[in-house]
C-alpha cells in the first residue's frame, strides 16, 4: 500500500468505537473522506472484528 502511512489509516478511522467490524471501520473511513487505498484496504480485511486501532493497522499493513 504505497504512500499510505499507519497516521493515515488512524486518522481515517478516528470516531471509531473498539471493538469494531470490518463494515464499521469502512463506514468511518468513508465517513472522514479518507482516499479510495485505505477504504479497499479495509473492506477486503479477512478478521471481521477488532479489538483496538493496532490490530487494525497490523492487519492492514502486514504485507508491506
Amino acid at each position: 500500500m504505497a504512500g499510505i502511512t499507519p497516521p493515515d489509516l488512524q486518522k481515517a478511522l478516528h470516531g471509531v468505537e473498539y471493538p469494531a467490524g470490518t463494515d464499521d471501520l469502512r463506514k468511518a473511513a468513508e465517513k472522514n473522506h479518507a482516499p479510495k487505498e485505505i477504504t479497499e484496504r479495509i473492506s477486503h480485511l479477512g478478521k471481521k472484528q477488532f479489538e483496538n486501532p493496532a490490530e487494525v493497522s497490523k492487519a492492514v499493513f502486514r504485507n508491506e
